[in-house]
């Protein structure tokens, strides 16, 4: 049966996002992956893969504010933030954040970050996709094969007991990418949103980066 064309429209988290100014109904997962697991705690540096249409890099701009006030102690602490949002699509700009269009399998994109941040990063998001074929193994198989491109990303990027979030697909070699996150990170855990749809999609944070 084909989906009701409005059914977005009368989807709550799509109409909450709306009254609160996010872009997109995704806003409410990492709302409630934060609550859950804090990753934004003392994050300034922060990268956002897949940014696309920017909900969560308002997300991240808003807890980056917050933690300028929250955090000035004698601890890890700054002064300013830097947000950098990337996709293949264009993605329409937000206030003091960098957002650049390009596909970050480009060698020239880890230039883009080091050029930008010039230092580790506190945190590295992802809500990137395949675009979905139909065919469940193809796009399972597809979906973890980017999500290990990701984490050459945050391997070379992120600070140590910096954190990570990732959309994943459960299904075929799930469990390897699992596995790989336990080798990079003290604590992860898999997660799924209340505001996500059902499906096989789910979020995996790694926690403190070896």
């Amino acid at each position: 049966m084909a989906k009701d064309p409005q059914f977005h429209r009368k989807d709550e988290f799509y109409k909450q996002a709306k009254r609160q100014g996010y872009r997109a109904r995704s806003a409410f997962k990492l709302f409630d992956i934060q609550k859950r697991f804090n990753i934004f705690k003392r994050s300034y540096y922060i990268l956002d893969i897949g940014s696309t249409p920017g909900s969560w890099l308002q997300v991240a701009k808003k807890y980056a504010l917050e933690n300028l006030e929250k955090y000035d102690d004698k601890y890890y602490h700054r002064d300013h933030f830097k947000i950098m949002g990337v996709d293949i699509k264009k993605v329409s700009p937000i206030d003091d954040i960098k957002i650049i269009k390009m596909d970050i399998t480009n060698q020239e994109f880890n230039n883009e970050i080091n050029k930008y941040f010039q230092e580790k990063l506190d945190l590295i998001l992802s809500d990137a996709s395949i675009k979905k074929s139909g065919i469940k193994f193809s796009d399972n198989v597809r979906q973890i094969n980017l999500c290990f491109k990701i984490l050459d990303i945050v391997k070379e990027n992120l600070k140590y007991k910096g954190n990570f979030v990732i959309k994943a697909f459960q299904g075929q070699d799930y469990n390897n990418f699992l596995r790989a996150m336990k080798n990079q990170f003290f604590y992860v855990k898999s997660y799924k949103p209340k505001s996500s749809r059902k499906g096989n999609e789910i979020y995996i944070i790694g926690q403190k980066k070896k």
